[in-house]
């Protein structure tokens, strides 16, 4: 059994505790079998171990009394100073209880073998275990924990707890055991790895930091700091003395070789039984603190009056949670305030197997300090803890474990049935059961049933098929609606649309009639005044052959009676007919040609396509301003709807409330009326710019009727031209006989001089 583990009986004593570890220990009541996998509740357990006197130091007056069915105490006498006069009220007596005291000629092996063993045990059995050490600097606080360095005997509670569990792990072959370790630093409320395989640091900040993360169930992660796997003693320790070099290590008043970093050395153990699916999971948190300081009597200053503040203040921070922890209803514990309480939340009132061993340096000078260390580890003694086994499941053997029980139920269930089955049902029985449910569906008979036998599957099949024809039906029934409805919207669409058909060709047959009795009307006018301009020259050369007086060139045109003014009318009639024609929409397929060959190659064409591309971008900035200024209109009009909207609820919360004053500042009515004179400026500057892009577009719309106007001039001039030229290319044209025949010659010239 652990030797020491409880003593004495009753709860109220620190130590006394109702014990779950599966070890046989030691009660006041004797010795008792604890059940494995209960709760362990106790509170934490606290030691004293006080440093030898130095030469040349004054050993202060102490006493320590040791029973064995009790609890031992120290009783520290602070005598009477004379200086501070005859009526002294000042105590001089201090007695502490502590579970056990170990004084100053105590040996390493029977520190590890009262405070180490128990704990080890327990974290081999699967609890969580902590052990740490308090006191001022320089009380022995890191020799108890790590060691010293001068003989093998002087090894501390690390090395020599490494050694005893590796050992047992080797003595128990039933479980298969895995090892990790972790050693971590805080200096100065940063968190550094000290087993880093990556870095070889020279420096402290060479080290990768630690951070913490804590997940929704408030449980800690440290992120950054490695687990090292060690297979056997020989590389954990390497492992351990890896870390001690790089540790934080100054000389001080107090100390020569003082530790000015809290260190936390934690191993990882895991245990599982070949077979079983149940995983063991434990860690043994070994922590070493640096020790508190008065600056006041140590007198440093610079980078280590820096770390002591530091110091300080983490025992201070852990110190605070000691006291909320000892209070019955207090409902906050503030474990977020550092680092190092943070990381030790469950060896602090959570689930663990808390030790811890008060350092004592009871010489003179450092009596008050070691008072304070004792009422200290009083009130940790206070604390309660609740280990709990830590036990889970492997997901794998337990999916194994799983699938061979549904296969051994399955072989069951065939030999008890007689048939066969399958986790799917077969195409032969699905077809059966599609029978049976349709015969009991068309069944009118109230009282039939659906008997598919004790087969689960088959009656989720039914269900499943029953469900599935319900929703088909729901659908169907749907879908005939809305095709229904969708067929009559058609119909009434195609109705209406066929109506407008019919109407729109009506009107345009109305159009076509009245444009063709325009047309036959204007073709029965121009066949009048041809027939008139025939008589009347007909008539005019019946004058002329009886007129007396003739001379030759009158014989050979029947013509010369006629005035040359008439003859050059009618001419010009002649070649203005194209012009005419198309000023009215009818311009003649020659002319036209004509004309386009004339537009391509005039001077002005380039001019009028520039203004027409430009006059389009006008036309679409145009545009959209004029939809930039309708939402800035709109969004002023909002605006303005709002502030009335204001004024309304202002209106009626002073109805309500007739204390409210009705012209009270407003902000947002004022952000609202700043926003509508931005929203004016912009307005009037889009519309000033509109009006000017107005004035532009109607001055090109302007030149570019000039150009066109002046195209169309010049173009009858050159047309006139072309025709006088024919005209006396072919003299023999313009004669009585062949005058009928002069419009259609006329425009076949016009259509030969488009080709060329």
């Amino acid at each position: 059994r652990p030797a020491g583990w409880a003593a004495g009986a009753g709860a109220a004593r620190p130590g006394a505790r109702w014990v779950a570890c599966p070890v046989t220990v030691a009660t006041g009541q004797g010795e008792v079998a604890a059940p494995a996998g209960a709760m362990v509740k106790e509170t934490i357990r606290v030691y004293a171990r006080v440093k030898p006197v130095g030469r040349r130091q004054q050993a202060g007056i102490y006493s320590v009394d040791d029973d064995e069915k009790s609890a031992s105490s120290l009783e520290i006498i602070v005598p009477r100073d004379l200086a501070d006069g005859f009526v002294n009220n000042k105590r001089e007596s201090y007695k502490f209880q502590f579970q056990k005291i170990f004084d100053q000629e105590a040996k390493q092996d029977v520190v590890f073998e009262s405070i180490a063993k128990p704990v080890a045990e327990c974290v081999l059995a699967g609890y969580n275990g902590t052990i740490f050490a308090y006191g001022q600097t320089g009380s022995g606080k890191t020799f108890t924990i790590t060691g010293g360095a001068e003989r093998y005997s002087d090894r501390g509670i690390i090395p020599r707890t490494l050694s005893y569990i590796f050992h047992q792990l080797q003595k128990d072959s039933s479980k298969v055991y895995t090892t990790h370790v972790s050693y971590l630093e805080i200096y100065n409320e940063c968190g550094y790895d000290l087993l880093d395989p990556r870095h070889e640091a020279s420096r402290l900040d060479d080290l990768p930091k630690v951070t913490i993360m804590e997940d929704p169930d408030q449980n800690i992660h440290l992120k950054n700091l490695s687990l090292q796997q060690a297979a056997n003693e020989e590389e954990a320790l390497n492992l351990l003395f890896l870390g001690d070099t790089n540790r934080m290590i100054a000389e001080t008043p107090m100390n020569q070789a003082s530790t000015r970093s809290h260190c936390i050395f934690t191993i990882h153990i895991s245990s599982k039984e070949p077979g079983s699916a149940t995983i063991r999971r434990s860690k043994l948190h070994l922590v070493d603190l640096a020790g508190s300081e008065r600056v006041t009597k140590t007198g440093v200053g610079g980078h280590l009056l820096t770390e002591a503040k530091y110091i300080n203040l983490s025992l201070h921070y852990l110190e605070q949670v000691i006291i909320a922890l000892a209070e019955k209803n207090r409902s906050h514990i503030p474990y977020r305030n550092s680092m190092m309480t943070s990381v030790l939340r469950d060896s602090l009132g959570g689930n663990c197997m808390t030790t811890m061993i008060a350092t004592l340096s009871l010489d003179k000078r450092n009596i008050d300090e070691s008072i304070s260390t004792c009422r200290f580890a009083q009130r940790v003694a206070l604390i309660k803890n609740e280990a709990v086994l830590n036990e889970e499941i492997d997901p794998r053997l337990m999916i194994a474990q799983l699938k061979k029980e549904i296969q051994d139920l399955k072989d069951e269930l065939a030999l008890v049935t007689g048939e066969e089955r399958t986790a799917e049902l077969s195409q032969e029985e699905r077809l059966r059961l599609d029978e049976l449910i349709q015969r009991f569906l068309e069944d009118n008979d109230p009282e039939s049933i659906l008997d598919v036998g004790p087969d689960m599957r088959k009656i989720k099949y039914c269900f499943i098929h029953m469900k599935q024809l319900m929703n088909d039906s729901k659908i169907s029934e749907k879908k005939l609606l809305s095709q229904h409805v969708l067929e009559e919207k058609d119909t009434s669409i195609q109705t209406g649309k066929e109506e407008l058909k019919l109407k729109e060709l009506l009107q345009q047959r109305d159009g076509e009639i009245n444009i063709l009795v325009n047309m036959l009307k204007k073709e029965k006018k121009k066949a009048q005044d041809a027939l008139f301009q025939l008589n009347a020259v007909s008539s005019g050369s019946e004058v002329l052959d009886q007129s007396v007086s003739i001379n030759l060139e009158e014989r050979r045109s029947p013509f010369g009676c006629i005035n040359l003014k008439e003859a050059k009318d009618f001419s010009c009639s002649v070649h203005r007919l194209p012009f005419l024609s198309r000023q009215t929409g009818e311009m003649s397929l020659g002319c036209q040609e004509a004309f386009e060959v004339f537009k391509r190659d005039h001077a002005d064409s380039i001019t009028i396509e520039d203004n027409k591309q430009l006059l389009k971008q006008r036309f679409a900035e145009a545009k959209s301003l004029g939809q930039k200024v309708n939402e800035v209109r709109n969004k002023i009009n909002h605006l303005k709807g709002e502030i009335t909207q204001r004024y309304i609820q202002k209106a009626a919360l002073a109805v309500a409330s007739p204390s409210e004053e009705l012209n009270k500042f407003d902000p947002i009515e004022e952000k609202l009326r700043a926003q509508i004179e931005e929203e004016k400026k912009s307005y009037k500057m889009m519309f000033n710019r509109l009006k000017g892009l107005k004035v532009e577009i109607e001055h090109l719309q302007l030149l570019m009727e000039k150009a066109k106007v002046k195209l169309q001039k010049d173009f009858e001039v050159w047309w006139s031209e072309e025709a006088t030229k024919l005209q006396q290319e072919k003299p023999e044209l313009v004669n009585a006989s062949n005058t009928v025949a002069v419009y259609p010659q006329f425009i076949k010239s016009s259509q030969h001089l488009s080709t060329n």
